[in-house]
């Protein structure tokens, strides 16, 4: 599918190429949890989402973490359905036919559903890499440069497409890559970052696409 192999394209999924039909089970527990929103989330990013299974000790860290008793920790969770955005499928078309696509995404080894993703986006998108099965969350660098040294790829010749300006830009900027933010109309958070690193505001994935072929039509000319 790649007419360019050595171009590779990292891309989010929740977000970035679609939205959960429901809430998953970081978000049940950062309900449940009396800590503010965003110590939640940070908790699990560094003790949930890099599990690659729940097992009673990783339950019970969690929930003393989050303040959330035990018995209100969801169990036996099927992961949300994801709604793909319009037009995500043929922007992966797009993008496919010009880099290899891999997935990179922060989920939890409950709502991770790679066999689901791979039924719907294939042939597009070759390979998927959930945080809960590289054990490394966005922003660490080493969730970026794990997938670039698992797939052999020069690390200037890599794009990370996201919609979350801190977990996927400022994470894919630290990892010395490209990246590009799916904006959805919103404010650029630092347009230092975009100034100094190049980093692309694209309105969705369709708009990222293109910027992908003109990259590729570049780089081969």
């Amino acid at each position: 599918m790649t007419a360019e192999p050595s171009l590779l394209v990292t891309v989010d999924v929740g977000g970035t190429l679609g939205t959960a039909e429901g809430p998953g089970l970081a978000m049940r527990l950062a309900e449940a949890s009396p800590l503010p929103a965003a110590q939640a989330r940070a908790i699990m990013r560094a003790g949930l989402h890099t599990q690659p299974a729940l097992t009673d000790a990783v339950v019970a860290g969690i929930c003393e973490a989050l303040e959330v008793p035990e018995e209100a920790f969801p169990r036996d969770l099927a992961p949300a359905p994801l709604r793909l955005f319009p037009g995500t499928t043929e922007a992966l078309r797009k993008i496919s036919a010009v880099a290899t696509v891999v997935t990179l995404s922060n989920v939890t080894c409950v709502d991770a559903d790679t066999e689901g993703l791979r039924r719907r986006l294939s042939p597009w998108v070759s390979d998927y890499f959930p945080s809960c099965r590289i054990g490394h969350t966005k922003p660490d660098p080493r969730a970026f440069r794990t997938v670039v040294d698992q797939l052999d790829a020069a690390p200037d010749r890599v794009i990370h497409i996201g919609d979350d300006w801190a977990c996927d830009i400022e994470g894919a900027v630290a990892s010395g890559l490209r990246a590009v933010w799916i904006s959805r109309g919103r404010q650029v958070p630092d347009e230092s970052l975009v100034v100094d690193h190049g980093v692309l505001v694209a309105i969705d994935l369709a708009a990222a696409a293109t910027y992908i072929e003109q990259l590729a039509a570049g780089s081969a000319s």
